[in-house]
């Protein structure tokens, strides 16, 4: 049986430095996926917008500037309130969202406690699948 662990939240989709729209989006963790976060952005079309990249990332993303490439993590200070800013960047385009890091670090937290950094390769089944494998 697998987990899922989810939060509803509103990130901040950065349009210039003074202006921002709300966007809201839902974090998921599952443990049958136990490497990555999924974020799932509600913007208005029939489909929202979906990410999935590397838990480690994020986790590290709250304290320090963090990875390259398409999706880059890092902590701020936004109106007086702590944040974590994610920039994305596809073929479709760019964004930069701003997250509040105390929920973002919440739901994380509760990811680390289900799965514990170290642990994910268990929640994979691999050495049950192997041993399936060897026994035909």
């Amino acid at each position: 049986m697998h987990t899922v662990v989810e939060r509803e939240l509103e990130l901040k989709l950065i349009l210039s430095p003074k202006r921002g729209i709300p966007v809201p989006a839902r974090l998921a963790y599952r443990t049958d996926d136990p490497y990555a976060v999924h974020i799932c952005f509600h913007i208005n079309s029939e489909h929202p917008v979906s990410w999935t990249f590397a838990r480690d990332l994020l986790v590290e993303g709250v304290f320090r500037p963090c990875g390259h490439g398409d999706v880059r993590v890092w902590p701020a200070k936004s109106g007086g309130r702590v944040a974590v800013v994610m920039a994305l960047s596809s073929p479709d385009g760019d964004a930069l969202l701003e997250a509040p890091a105390a929920q973002v670090s919440a739901w994380l937290e509760r990811t680390l406690r289900l799965v514990p950094p170290g642990c994910e390769v268990e929640q994979l089944g691999i050495d049950d699948g192997l041993d399936r494998l060897l026994a035909q």
